[in-house]
């Protein structure tokens, strides 16, 4: 059974990696030329998250497992230097969650807080609030460096990275391992099912009273530019965190399991460790998933993409018949 998990996480995370780069990538470029008719806001938030969705492609699964699998022996595999890789990792995963959580609430107070809206909406204040969530997420990860012991020593030279003895023991580490897994994915995963749960209703309500105002009962046909508007906002922010919720709620149900049932992580049987990795594996495929949710929803941003895809090829032919004339 170990054999088998282990070959399809082997294909399984190569696969992640040879398509979650180039998308992310895509959607950072495309999203970073403000053309895809999103307010500078939301275009900073979706940009911030592809590119915490692209770092935690690179760090947790290229250099990783990737490496683990396919190149192990390598330099990556000196003790500093793994443990590095584990922290920024580890960060990178935190930013993209916390990045979904704070567009999150940005979509929350345009579709909610009108009078709050044109404050808090603002380029400026996104930047900000980015900027302050990465920082302080980066030096919370900071202790992860000290998390790991070589497992052998040759030539002077530590490699590979184990958890030290005290790690699963000693009350600091035992209290930073559950402040790390409620900050994620625990608080995050709340708010966002939260903040959409009061969204929606918003909308429901408003929309029963503006269509009691504007007697459409009786003309159907009747347009409302405000309720298309907040409709786009909603259908792009219970798309975004609905793949958050769904791809995360096998994780956060597995922490919540072996918390409540007491279960060491060492001694897992063969449906509580398939349950474990099959959390990991849906994380991390939750990295990929939003460039094809833009391309779902955004009619711009699909348009973007299409005209991205199509220059190389324009380009060739305009170039042959240039040199034909």
């Amino acid at each position: 059974m170990f054999e088998t998990i282990y070959r399809v996480r082997k294909i399984y995370y190569l696969v992640i990696a040879v398509i979650g780069v180039p998308v992310n990538l895509v959607a950072i470029v495309i999203l970073s030329r403000g053309k895809c008719g999103l307010s500078t806001c939301t275009t900073r938030y979706l940009v911030a998250m592809a590119t915490a969705d692209l770092q935690t492609i690179i760090f947790e699964v290229l250099l990783w497992r990737v490496s683990y699998y396919y190149f192990s022996g390598s330099f990556l595999d000196i003790t500093p230097v793994c443990s590095v890789i584990s922290s920024l990792g580890v960060a990178a995963t935190d930013c993209s969650v916390w990045f979904t959580v704070t567009f999150t609430f940005d979509r929350f107070v345009t579709i909610c807080c009108q009078n709050l809206k044109a404050k808090y909406c603002t380029g400026k204040t996104a930047a900000v609030v980015l900027t302050t969530t990465g920082v302080l997420l980066c030096f919370k990860n900071v202790p992860n460096f000290f998390v790991y012991s070589p497992m052998k020593m040759i030539g002077n030279i530590p490699w590979d990275c184990i958890p030290k003895p005290g790690y699963y023991a000693d009350h600091g580490w035992v209290g930073y391992r559950w402040l790390s897994t409620v900050l994620t994915p625990l608080l995050p995963f709340i708010l966002i099912l939260l903040l959409n749960v009061l969204a929606v209703r918003h909308i429901l309500v408003t929309s029963r009273v503006r269509k009691g105002l504007r007697g459409q009962s009786k003309v159907e046909n009747c347009s409302d530019p405000e309720m298309e508007s907040r409709r786009r906002s909603v259908i792009l922010l219970l798309t975004v965190s609905g793949s958050f919720i769904i791809l995360w709620s096998v994780n956060v149900a597995e922490f919540l399991y072996n918390t409540i049932a007491g279960l060491d992580q060492n001694n897992y049987n063969d449906s509580e460790y398939i349950f474990q990795q099959l959390g990991y594996m849906l994380v991390i495929l939750s990295c990929c998933t939003n460039t094809f949710i833009y391309g779902v929803t955004q009619s711009k941003f699909r348009e973007q993409l299409i005209s991205a895809v199509k220059y190389p090829l324009t380009s060739i032919i305009h170039l042959i018949n240039k040199q034909t004339i």
